[in-house]
Order: C-alpha cells, then structure tokens, then sequence
C-alpha cells in the first residue's frame, strides 16, 4: 500500500496519514464534516474549484478543527458533536448534520463568496450504498472507499504525454488508497476483495469521474482539459462517463498502515488468486515523497 488519504471536509484538501483507523464508514474523519446551502445541498468542487485550497486539519481527536485558506485567516473551529440540526444531502443521500455554528458558517460563507453553512455528522447518521458489495459511508459522494493504483496513473499520464501535455499527479483522483506494485493498467477493476492490515473490503463499483480531475488540488483552479480528455479516449464506460478508480465498502474495520500487503482473494475473471496452484495476489510498496 503506496499512500493512505483522508478529507476531513467533503471537497476540500486531502490529510495523508501512515496510518489509519478504518471504520465500516472509511477511513476516521474521512468526509466527516461537510460545506452545504440553506438547503442542505452540499459544495463540491464541481461549481467551487477553490474547495480544493480549503485545508481542515483534525485536532484532538476530532474535537476541534484548524481550517485555512489563502487570503483568510485561520480558524479554529470547537466541532460540535451533537446541537441543532441543519438538511444535509449528497448525490445519493438525504438526511441533516450538526450545525457547526455561525462563526464556521461565516468563514465558509466568505472563502466561497456565498451563504453557506458547516455541518458535521449527527450521532443517529444512517446511510446504506448501493453497488456490487453494499455498505456505509459518511459524507462521501457514494461510497466508503476510493481506491487507484499507481500502475494506472502511470499508463494514463503515458498518454496523456503522448499528447504533448502535462502529466496530472494522483490528488487529482482524490484517492483514499493507492496500491503499488500492480503490473498493468486499471488491474483494480477485476478486484472484488481484498484485505490489507487488519482491513478486508469489498467491490462496490467502478468510479465514473466528475470533472473535478481538471481542478489543480494545490491552487484550487481550473486546470483542465487532461486528465478527462485522455481517459475519454479509452475509458468511456456503458452509463456514460468516463472512470479511474473503484469504489469499495469496508467488510471488515480495522487498521491500514502504508507499506501494508495488499491481498486480493477474489477477481472478476481470471488472476493467480484463483489459479489453484498460486497463492493470493500481493502488492506492496513504500510511500511515494510527495503527498497530497
């Protein structure tokens, strides 16, 4: 396991971490904390690029938040844990968070230059997902776990290269896991389980991409037209869409380290985890320098 990333608000900056605890929602804090309208409909880098330069980084267990942005000042938000409710929504998901008070709200409101509201997640938070394995998630889009690989960025900057372009780095994907150490492109979506560390999870779906690939995580601008433009040309999907990634439930909580061995005990089609006379496949790898 190359790199282990969690999002304390939706939308906004990536933590790497050595470790992590894993919960049948995902990784702890991931998505755990949320910007929304009055209505409840949630910001997403989407219509707000800059969400990408909003960084929240989780004190004390959870307990408060240290959010900064360029041009603002920081703050220092005291998490509120159960207090008046506030509509909350994804894609897929409709329910009400915790209001994280007015003065999270305002800090919001000004970075993204449009009332907006903080939310966190209510102690009676219930959410089923969908897909091949269901399970459970926080304030994620859809599922627990978004997992690449490293192999597969590697074969889709090769062609993006090849175009005469710039190469894209993988916290444009928004990972939670990254495996090394896979031979080909794409290997991930034949993977219908797998365990690393104390962790087992299982294949919900494909992750059919959004453009937020075309927004630089650092500046929080625009930076498209790659990666999109390439994976169109060889990752269109049946829906529609183009993917990168899976998505995955967790099946069994635990523990996640980087360097952790990666066992796969079921494929799609045909792999050395179901040769008979091969063990499970494995891959493993130190953590890359950069982070995201």
């Amino acid at each position: 396991m190359a790199r282990l990333v969690y999002y304390p608000v939706k939308g906004c900056a990536g933590t790497s971490v050595d470790t992590a605890d894993v919960t049948p929602a995902g990784l702890m804090f991931d998505r755990s904390w949320m910007v929304v309208s009055a209505e409840g409909e949630f910001r997403s880098q989407r219509k707000h690029p800059v969400m990408a330069s909003i960084r929240a980084e989780v004190l004390d267990d959870g307990a408060r938040l240290r959010l900064a942005a360029p041009g603002v000042e920081e703050l220092l938000v005291e998490t509120v844990t159960d207090g008046p409710r506030h509509p909350a929504a994804t894609f897929t998901w409709q329910g009400k968070g915790v209001h994280q008070g007015a003065e999270a709200a305002e800090w919001f409101s000004a970075v993204l230059g449009l009332p907006s509201v903080f939310v966190g997640l209510a102690p009676e938070h219930e959410r089923v997902t969908n897909g091949e394995v269901p399970g459970t998630a926080a304030f994620a889009d859809a599922h627990a776990i978004l997992l690449t690989s490293e192999s597969s960025l590697d074969g889709l900057n090769e062609r993006i290269a090849s175009r005469g372009a710039e190469a894209v780095p993988m916290d444009r994907f928004r990972p939670n896991i990254v495996v090394a150490g896979w031979p080909e492109p794409h290997r991930e979506d034949e993977v219908r389980s797998l365990t690393a560390g104390g962790v087992e999870l299982g294949y919900a779906k494909v992750c059919i991409r959004c453009t937020v690939p075309m927004v630089d995580q650092e500046t929080g601008e625009k930076a498209g037209p790659e990666p999109i433009r390439s994976l169109a040309d060889y990752r269109r999907e049946p829906e529609g869409g183009v993917s990168f990634g899976i998505k995955m439930a967790v099946t069994r909580p635990g523990q996640l380290a980087v360097g952790d061995e990666v066992i796969v005990h079921s494929w799609a089609g045909p792999s050395p985890s179901t040769d008979a006379a091969e063990p499970p496949f494995t891959a493993t790898a130190s953590r890359p320098a950069e982070s995201v």
